[in-house]
């Protein structure tokens, strides 16, 4: 049979690494072993009636076919309002995007901006797509590493040695997958002051986790905390966390007219507009009630409590308590070299999260996914008591280590 001619960009980019493993969980599920998934990026709560309610009559209504490529009007003005009421930022209808997730925003955003040889700067430990969705788009992902003692986040000087003439993009992400490291506003003011200084760079905010936060940590994007940025901001935002919609794949984001209009352009020759009854569904979402998120925060809360009081005391983990997203982000370099009771040597985290779904049954991420080793990523947001037995499996899987 005749090869795929494949691109040599794809030949460079990795599978997602997070899919995987909630893959390979699912396999071994399927087999009937009892395996506990610490890899999903979702919430385990449903989505909220009311939202559902309104999906069904947007059905019901007959709201089925095209709309426009880039969003609804009423989901674009759901967005601007929230936009207004959350974090202080104006946003014309003319600058607001709407895709079918997350991903495509920011794939839009670097397939209409991004030539051979600009640089995007991505802070490690990164989300798994951010460097890959850069390959893709014909760019060159630059790594700025981080430190568990700087709280995992980007300080000005690093920032300031990373940037050149090439560089394009500061892919920013607060609070952040996988760390849960969030930034307060004088972090961002920081960061903003070098930025303000190459005006060559342009901000791409992810700001999926926003309403995950916890212990009275106040929430800034980068472009409402330094106003001189906004016009070269995309801030980026969706409705799959705080509301529970991960398969509903609606992400949004607002910024500069012409840089909406190109990922327009995109769009219109790529996937079309996001599913109609999704933006209806969407448009329920940012109008509708908002009280539940305060209550399934505090829920995370007693789990992010749990795991990193669990994980600190199995030996050789150090875990750091996050200000939000539903991640923690334990380092493991003291089981390195250590081995499993079949002899298998712990010679990296990838070795260890293999060894500990073989030999207990526990789906984790290795941090080798995520940029930044010897660490794994541990998802909370499922149920306490699944949450607690697989923490004690990963306390007897390290106390078994030699």
């Amino acid at each position: 049979m005749a090869e795929a001619p494949i691109s040599e960009n794809l030949k460079n980019v990795k599978p997602s690494a997070t899919l995987a493993v909630s893959q390979q969980a699912r396999e071994l599920k399927a087999q009937g072993i009892d395996v506990i998934g610490l890899g999903a990026g979702e919430p385990d709560f449903d989505t909220p009636d009311n939202i559902k309610a309104a999906a069904k009559r947007a059905i019901d209504e007959g709201k089925t076919k095209y709309t426009a490529v880039d969003g609804i009007t009423e989901l674009k003005e759901a967005i601007a309002n929230k936009f207004e009421r959350e974090n202080g930022l104006h946003y014309a209808l003319d600058q607001i995007s709407v895709a079918p997730g997350g991903k495509p925003v920011i794939f839009n955003a670097f397939i209409a901006t991004l030539n051979p040889g600009d640089e995007v700067l991505v802070v490690a430990p990164y989300w798994v797509s951010y460097p890959d969705i850069a390959i893709l788009c014909g760019g060159t992902p630059v790594f700025i590493e981080t430190r568990i003692a700087d709280g995992f986040k980007l300080t000005p000087e690093a920032l300031e040695a990373a940037i050149t003439p090439k560089t394009k993009w500061l892919v920013l992400n607060s609070p952040s997958n996988p760390t849960g490291a969030a930034y307060n506003r004088a972090e961002i003011e920081a960061l903003g002051e070098v930025l303000l200084n190459h005006p060559q760079v342009w901000v791409l905010s992810d700001d999926m986790y926003e309403h995950l936060i916890y212990d009275d940590f106040e929430f800034y994007t980068i472009a409402q905390a330094v106003p001189g940025l906004y016009e070269r901001t995309l801030t980026m935002n969706g409705v799959s966390k705080a509301y529970a919609m991960t398969g509903w794949r609606i992400g949004y984001a607002g910024g500069p007219k012409d840089l909406i209009s190109a990922m327009r352009k995109v769009m219109s020759q790529s996937t079309s507009n996001p599913a109609s009854i999704s933006q209806w569904a969407a448009v329920e979402a940012l109008n509708g009630p908002q009280g539940f998120i305060k209550e399934r925060n505090a829920i995370f809360r007693e789990r992010r409590d749990l795991v990193v009081s669990m994980l600190n005391a199995s030996d050789g983990l150090a875990c750091r308590s996050p200000e939000g997203a539903f991640y923690v982000y334990p380092d493991c370099a003291a089981l390195i070299g250590r081995k499993t009771e079949g002899g298998v040597v712990i010679e990296n985290d990838t070795v260890l999260a293999s060894e500990l779904l073989n030999a207990k049954a526990v789906a984790v991420v290795p941090g080798a996914a995520f940029g930044a080793s010897p660490a794994f990523r541990v998802s909370y947001a499922t149920s306490t008591e699944l949450l607690q037995q697989a923490c004690e499996r990963i306390q007897r899987f390290c106390a078994d280590l030699r």
